[in-house]
């Protein structure tokens, strides 16, 4: 344990509370746990900031018809704070199986993430998710920015359709 105080106790609540939303598949839930100046990073998006970050949540869950998702590890300080977390999905493109291991990361402020950083192996997730393509270039820049455009373009895609129904 980083440390105890009531800092560290409700920021692990807080992380807590993030990852129960994500195994509900409640991206709204999950949003309400940002800050509005919230920044995220991971291989597969790279940066978002602000409300990107919860579309991107939002997004993810929507589409996650057979997502299972596990957490452990939570720790935390007033300041920052960790979880280890495992996804189980069928990549949609694909309709491949993915067992995702995650290490994340947070930065707290005002009682809500202001940093999150999720780290994995992209090229293992590429040889699940992509196949036979992942294998091969798994492990290059090029697989990563082509993953991260398109994932950027999904979310484009999903706060302008979000953005029509209001």
């Amino acid at each position: 344990m980083i440390e105890s105080s009531n800092g560290s106790d409700a920021n692990r609540t807080l992380i807590k509370r993030f990852y129960t939303a994500f195994a509900a598949r409640d991206g709204v839930a999950m949003g309400a746990c940002y800050h509005a100046n919230a920044r995220f990073s991971d291989p597969a998006f790279a940066e978002l900031r602000g409300q990107e970050v919860s579309a991107m949540w939002r997004m993810l869950t929507a589409r996650a018809k057979d997502l299972t998702l596990t957490f452990s590890d939570v720790d935390a300080s007033a300041e920052r704070g960790s979880a280890k977390w495992i996804a189980l999905y069928t990549f949609a493109a694909t309709g491949r199986k993915v067992e995702n291991r995650i290490s994340a990361a947070f930065v707290f402020k005002d009682g809500l993430i202001l940093e999150h950083s999720d780290l994995f192996d992209f090229w293992r997730w590429s040889r699940q998710a992509l196949g036979p393509m992942g294998l091969l270039l798994g492990w290059s820049g090029f697989l990563r920015r082509k993953v991260q455009k398109q994932a950027r373009a999904n979310l484009a895609a999903f706060i302008a359709k979000e953005a029509k129904a209001l």
